[in-house]
């Protein structure tokens, strides 16, 4: 599956997410459930967009 990019732990509880960065488009963001409850931040790899905004 992978890792949440705002916390680092496994996708494995339901609930996950996967977009494409809002920014660039071209790096893939994973988040947990618990990450998207508390709107945790995120950074995209490729061009460094952080979210949420």
């Amino acid at each position: 599956m992978g890792k949440c990019n705002s916390c680092n732990v496994e996708l494995t509880e339901v609930g996950w997410a996967k977009f494409k960065c809002p920014d660039c488009g071209k790096s893939d963001i994973c988040r947990c459930k618990h990450c998207r409850e508390i709107a945790a931040r995120y950074k995209c790899k490729d061009c460094g967009f952080t979210g949420p905004n």
